[in-house]
């Protein structure tokens, strides 16, 4: 990854307007690192190829019963309210890794067909992240951190209040360590109809406070997450994607690259 560092000095003036998620010290100096894919909002229907693909490899790999239903896009890719991150290599295009986004803003998550949310989440503005795919070897660390980056800025772009994820264990260790806690600290893993029935465990990241909690918790990402721009990294839009449903469907609808 190469780096540059940016100066950007701010007046006082300015920095009373700062938000919460915008605290002056990054404001002032903020390194730029360029990475070896690129990270966006899929808008067409072969990006939504590619990133059903590299769902598909992901799944098989530990849930090819489940993997098996996974082999085209699901119809909730395409709702409103939802929308679809895609890594992709800047060397050849191809898809290096994937998650859907899916908020509650024109109706309930899936997760809602096996539980209750709780307050204050039953009254918020919620982002449900799902069907993580990630491309193995090497690279694939920096795409997934990549990707919860993207999931964070769409979020705040999007205005959304907690970001949720359901995992399966030992998987839920890695959002332990982003800093994501229980929703129901007391329950039992929940199985959930929309994973066939396989027990999860349901965490929930607040928006808002992410950044102060990183700071002080002096978290290893903090610098990659909050104190570091990434050009490659675009969720522009994002209100604009959950409103449309990210993807274009003026394009000849596509399965697996084949048009229909």
């Amino acid at each position: 990854m190469l780096e540059t560092t940016q100066l950007v000095p701010i007046k006082n003036d300015d920095a009373a307007k700062l938000t919460p998620l915008q605290a002056p010290e990054f404001s002032i100096r903020k390194k730029v690192e360029h990475l070896p894919f690129t990270v966006r909002i899929v808008r067409e229907e072969s990006d939504l190829d590619k990133a059903v693909t590299i769902r598909h490899k992901a799944y098989a790999r530990h849930l090819p019963a489940l993997a098996a239903t996974l082999k085209t896009p699901e119809s909730i890719d395409r709702e409103l309210g939802a929308a679809v991150l895609l890594a992709e290599s800047k060397l050849d295009g191809s898809p290096l890794g994937s998650i859907r986004i899916h908020s509650n803003r024109y109706g309930k998550l899936s997760l809602e067909s096996s539980l209750k949310f709780p307050h204050p989440l039953d009254a918020s503005s919620l982002a449900h992240a799902s069907r993580l795919g990630i491309q193995e070897g090497r690279v694939g660390a920096v795409v997934k951190i990549s990707l919860f980056k993207a999931y964070y800025q769409f979020c705040v772009g999007a205005k959304i209040d907690w970001l949720v994820i359901a995992a399966r264990p030992p998987l839920d260790r890695q959002y332990e360590d982003l800093m994501f806690d229980d929703m129901f600290p007391d329950a039992a893993l929940i199985p959930l109809q929309s994973a066939n029935g396989i027990p999860h465990r349901v965490m929930k990241f607040e928006v808002a406070t992410a950044e102060l909690r990183w700071r002080e918790a002096s978290h290893r990402l903090y610098d990659f997450v909050f104190r570091t721009s990434h050009p490659d990294i675009d969720v522009s839009g994002a209100e604009s994607a959950l409103e449309d449903g990210g993807v274009d469907q003026s394009e000849p609808v596509r399965i697996m690259g084949l048009k229909a």
